[in-house]
């Protein structure tokens, strides 16, 4: 089994793809393939010490779900499934997808919930990421001036996916042992 997780919601699939980004990085003994959390079992989520989570923005700021308009469940399901689960010893950093420009007053909102989620289970979160070359109006998912996870904007932005990416990898490198 690989030593880490790597699970996405998503609604129109962005989120598979920088999953599958991540994926392509490293070998199947450090990450293990992309899973949608609504085809995760909890013994498979739980099994990790390592987690990298991805997940959009969508609405008014909310998880991808069914009360998002989304067509299959997502981590609006998921994460009630997971309430009984201490997360003491596990590392997780988290990316997010939103539109600066159509949302800037929800940007990546949904991140936050994530974060807020494991870190009251007890989980280390790492890879927060710089506010700086992004415009949007408002983020719940700014803590001490910085985003919770990777910030990403498929819509206005995708140019600087890649190499906010490899950023990024390259600062929880460490804490997840990644051969960068």
């Amino acid at each position: 089994m690989a030593r880490i997780g790597l699970f996405f919601g998503t609604n129109t699939g962005k989120t598979r793809k920088v999953a599958k980004l991540i994926k392509k990085r490293f070998d199947d003994d450090t990450v293990a393939d992309p899973l949608n959390v609504n085809r995760t079992t909890l013994e498979e989520f739980a099994a990790y010490s390592h987690l990298i989570l991805g997940t959009p923005t969508l609405g008014d700021g909310q998880l991808p779900g069914t009360s998002a308009d989304c067509e299959n469940e997502s981590w609006e399901e998921f994460l009630p499934r997971l309430e009984g689960f201490d997360f003491s010893g596990k590392t997780i950093a988290l990316f997010g997808l939103g539109d600066q420009v159509g949302y800037g007053e929800e940007f990546l909102d949904a991140l936050i919930e994530l974060y807020n989620f494991f870190t009251e289970r007890g989980a280390r979160l790492v890879g927060a990421w710089p506010s700086e070359g992004y415009e949007f109006e408002h983020s719940a998912a700014l803590v001490d001036g910085k985003f919770v996870g990777l910030a990403l904007d498929l819509d206005n932005q995708s140019g600087l996916t890649e190499e906010r990416l490899d950023t990024w990898l390259k600062s929880i490198a460490a804490d997840f042992d990644l051969p960068l």
